[in-house]
């Protein structure tokens, strides 16, 4: 987000307003919810959620997606990420980017963050002053030889119609709409189970991510230990107690323990 002058609260408002409204006015709401999903592996129900609302040509969104990786495997399937894609306005290329990665994962969903990386390596030449004097057209040819080597040469024509596709058009407002709804204006911008963490436009490094994750993984600790320490004293009380009987009290009192 450099280069951004600070908006004040009236202006803030008033944007938040006008894409609150454009929200409201649109006739149904998306088929899937926005985002993308990172990683395949098993996700346990009660892990972390982490939602990062990044935009491709942003330099403070490339610099906390390094960081962010490393959060994901420290903690494996204790924290879940979903990415929103934010295309700044100040941002000449952000829709277009954004919009690339959504085709991308149209064609093949194993390729989106790959496409993400690629432009947080390369995004320099997408820059405002660097294309000041290039055409839309060309920026976007550009960006379709670019995502036709990241998924395959093959698929540089069904790139190429992805542009023209109006459905690659509406996801990319819709992603845009959503960051508005969710009152995020600036990237990178991350929320935590729900609620957005302070200093919004800042990249986190692992140390800042290790400080407030552990907190919120030390806090669930204690119910898991004291549960673990319940059934191991209920095993040993009715070790010696017919099998039925053993089993129907245990499960009762288990019951009866997770509801206090």
């Amino acid at each position: 987000m450099q280069g951004a002058k600070p908006m004040t609260p009236i202006l803030q408002s008033t944007l938040l307003f006008i894409f609150v409204c454009s929200v409201c006015a649109q006739s149904l709401p998306p088929s899937k919810p926005d985002g993308f999903v990172y990683g395949t592996h098993l996700i346990d129900r009660d892990s972390i959620l982490i939602e990062a609302f990044l935009d491709p040509v942003c330099p403070d969104s490339r610099d906390a997606w390094p960081p962010l990786k490393q959060v994901l495997e420290h903690y494996g399937s204790r924290v879940r990420l979903v990415v929103h894609l934010l295309p700044l306005p100040y941002h000449d290329h952000a829709f277009v980017s954004s919009r690339a990665i959504h085709i991308v994962n149209n064609l093949n969903s194993s390729a989106t963050f790959k496409m993400l990386e690629w432009f947080f390596k390369h995004q320099e030449k997408f820059y405002n002053a660097q294309t000041r004097n290039l055409s839309r057209n060309f920026v976007v040819n550009e960006i379709v030889k670019s995502a036709a080597k990241v998924l395959g040469r093959s698929y540089y024509g069904a790139v190429e119609s992805g542009f023209n596709d109006r459905k690659t058009d509406l996801k990319t407002r819709v992603s845009f709409k959503f960051s508005a709804l969710r009152g995020v204006y600036g990237t990178p911008t991350f929320f935590i189970n729900g609620f957005v963490l302070p200093d919004a436009g800042n990249s986190v490094d692992f140390s800042g991510w290790k400080t407030i994750l552990d907190q919120l993984i030390d806090k669930k600790r204690p119910k898991e230990e004291n549960l673990h320490f319940f059934l191991d004293l209920v095993a040993w009380e009715f070790g010696f107690v017919l099998e039925r009987v053993k089993l129907f009290l245990l499960f009762d009192i288990v019951v009866k323990f997770s509801d206090m």
